[in-house]
């Protein structure tokens, strides 16, 4: 495919800025590295072979049944219970062989009830009191359970012991890096501390007491204020963040380029009616428009991504619109037209690709104003629901927990380096893509 000698200076150019292209090139990998958030930061493991047979529970959702167990729901991987589920312990207590065999017990079976030859059992109050040759009465939930073999007063060791004890399995697990994922709520801590766990150890002064680090529990960066790991939804609302603003600067571009060529174009009353109609529609604040729209439909992220890009096209459609009306005049159009070519090929073929350079220059830009309305709108809480990621809610809990600064310190870094770095690529790509520059 053969590149165009154009784009290929205006690249060059590009490159040669490096503030400009290291930022491209941080941004590119930090988006690259966080798109698999699943990989990164999950409750299931990767992979998991128990007794040689193979698992993968982040891509497909196993029941308890699929690995021995008795539940038909899905099993948390964390707790113990399933670890001694895929490993073969007991989690019932210590097997009854490991009792003392010679330890007298007096159980007590139907067959007791039945009349005998040479004596009549009975109980009394007297049979209760303490005597020093007679071991003490006990009745347990043991006593009960048919025996197969033995006498019907002694109990049947072996065949109990069985019963309890489980057969030692093999398996092996591989975990992704974080073991939590943006809505995992953790019920214990080897810390001691579930909510807001620092991750850094403090001292109590009031109880003398030291809180150890959140790192015991594989809390990198933290708890919130619900017990979700600060990290997984540091990564995760990143990552819908980048998507967020990538997508509606995508689509507010299309739909910009759509009107504002048409207007441009065209002219006349198109171009008259389309302005009008689009000042009174840029005058309407985007935020009560949200409100109207979330008082009676569910919020999602769908939603907001469309109410968003109600207005997200004003911008390009009015730097195209202006191109298209300094294109249309010039004299390679109105040879197009004199040749009889259709208007739809001279805007897509013709004019179009002579007025993308606004449309370049400003997507960076574009993409950030996306994130600030998400950020923005989360904040207030008018964005995406919980438990959903989002930068926004971090800033929120963070400014709701001023002594919690490993919410708010790290999210408003990870905001504020993202904005700058979008900032400094749309600034090469002007210098890029500008005539006089390039002359």
């Amino acid at each position: 495919m053969k590149i165009d000698k154009g784009i290929k200076l205006k690249w060059e150019k590009f490159t040669r800025d490096k503030r400009a292209f290291s930022s491209f090139i941080i941004l590119a990998v930090f988006f690259i590295v966080t798109a698999p958030a699943e990989f990164l930061c999950n409750v299931r493991p990767i992979l998991l072979v128990v007794d040689g047979k193979t698992f993968l529970p982040i891509l497909f959702t196993y029941s308890e049944k699929d690995f021995g167990g008795t539940l038909p729901s899905e099993p948390d991987y964390l707790s113990p219970g399933f670890l001694n589920l895929i490993s073969g312990k007991s989690d019932e207590g210590p097997p009854l062989s490991t009792q003392n065999k010679n330890q007298p017990q007096l159980s007590l079976g139907l067959d007791d009830f039945e009349e005998k030859d040479t004596e009549v059992f009975s109980l009394g109050i007297d049979d209760f009191e303490e005597e020093e040759e007679i071991p003490p009465f006990t009745i347990g939930m043991d006593d009960f359970e048919d025996e197969v073999s033995g006498s019907p007063t002694t109990p049947n060791m072996e065949s109990t012991s069985s019963k309890v004890s489980m057969e030692q399995r093999e398996y092996w697990i591989l975990w992704p890096p974080i073991r939590y994922d943006y809505k995992y709520i953790q019920t214990e801590s080897k810390s001691g501390n579930v909510v807001l766990a620092a991750p850094y150890k403090t001292f109590i002064e009031e109880t003398n007491q030291v809180i150890e680090s959140s790192w015991v529990d594989g809390h990198y960066l933290g708890t919130d204020d619900r017990g979700r790991d600060v990290l997984a939804r540091l990564i995760y609302g990143f990552r819908i963040s980048m998507i967020f603003g990538l997508s509606l600067a995508i689509t507010g571009t299309l739909i910009g380029c759509l009107l504002g060529s048409t207007q441009g174009f065209f002219g006349g009353w198109i171009d008259l009616i389309g302005q009008r109609l689009t000042e009174i529609w840029g005058s309407i604040p985007r935020l009560y428009i949200l409100i109207i729209l979330s008082s009676f439909l569910v919020p999602s992220v769908l939603l907001l991504f469309f109410i968003l890009n109600l207005t997200a096209w004003m911008g390009i459609a009015a730097y195209i619109r202006a191109e298209f009306l300094k294109i249309r005049n010039f004299e390679y159009v109105k040879a197009a037209k004199a040749m009889g070519v259709s208007n739809f090929k001279i805007m897509r073929r013709h004019i179009l690709p002579n007025a993308l350079t606004p449309v370049v220059t400003f997507f960076p830009f574009e993409v950030t104003a996306g994130i600030l309305a998400l950020v923005s709108l989360d904040f207030l809480n008018l964005g995406v629901p919980s438990p959903a990621p989002s930068i926004g809610e971090l800033l929120a809990q963070g400014k709701t927990n001023l002594q919690a600064i490993w919410i708010l310190l790290p999210t408003f870094i990870v905001l504020s380096v993202t904005l700058t770095m979008l900032t400094f690529i749309g600034e090469g790509i002007r210098n890029a893509f500008d005539q006089k520059r390039n002359a």
